[in-house]
């Protein structure tokens, strides 16, 4: 029998319209940009902490601080490969789906979804139909604006 895992992330950064902004592995042009300690991908943070969830590995925070000048500006995709390698030498598993809902107001994800699919799965190393990326908007009760958050479901085996 299969060892199959599930894990849950989730990530919020708001808006620092003096950086690009990266969604999952994409840059989006002429947008303001999100904060953090990395490039502010709040989609590759919340897979990041869906995989490490899965795996009980902890999460991103304990891997990558943000007081870590080491990590400073690390993009989501180079997270994302750290934590992949991370999961292969300490427990074998890798993925096998994954789930993303965005919310934010701006910008608009349906015209990228494709480009955010086809980069994530590659870097995931799953097949393009394993990985799904979804949005909605926060209807005026919260990050009108102000920043993006992301839901992200991962299994692995």
């Amino acid at each position: 029998m299969s060892d199959l895992r599930v894990g849950l992330g989730f990530d919020v950064h708001p808006v620092d319209a003096s950086r690009e902004l990266w969604l999952g592995g994409v840059r989006f042009d002429g947008e303001p940009g999100l904060a953090g300690h990395s490039d502010g991908d709040a989609v590759c943070h919340a897979i990041a902490d869906a995989l490490l969830g899965a795996a009980a590995l902890g999460d991103i925070g304990q891997h990558f601080p943000d007081t870590d000048p080491a990590v400073e500006g690390i993009t989501g995709v180079r997270l994302l490969r750290a934590v992949l390698a991370l999961l292969r030498d300490d427990t074998g598993l890798a993925p096998v789906s994954c789930d993303v809902t965005v919310l934010c107001e701006r910008p608009a994800i349906e015209p990228r979804r494709e480009e955010m699919r086809a980069t994530l799965a590659g870097v995931l190393e799953i097949h393009v139909e394993r990985m799904s990326v979804k949005a909605t908007r926060p209807e005026g009760l919260g990050l009108s604006g102000d920043g993006v958050g992301c839901f992200a479901l991962a299994t692995l085996r």
